[in-house]
């Protein structure tokens, strides 16, 4: 378990191991869900870095061919 002490400021260090985890780094932002009781931390991630995550191995897709896989998806889901 880690632990880190909170300034009188309400300022604290994430551990290496948390930042390590978490992939921040000086700089770089947090997001503070509180639920239940416990505080999630969450990077925030600039969306330069996120360019170039998804990979594609085939042609591009056509704006239609999108259109036509939401229509044939939505067309094949149970009615509710």
């Amino acid at each position: 378990m880690l632990e880190s002490a909170v300034t009188r400021k309400g300022q604290t260090t994430l551990p290496k191991p948390v930042r390590d985890a978490l992939g921040v780094k000086a700089g770089d932002r947090v997001r503070y869900i509180v639920l239940d009781g416990e505080v999630r931390i969450l990077p925030v991630r600039p969306l330069h870095r996120l360019f170039g995550v998804l990979k594609h191995d085939g042609p591009p897709v056509t704006v239609e061919g999108m259109e036509r896989a939401v229509a044939d998806a939505h067309s094949s889901e149970p009615p509710y």
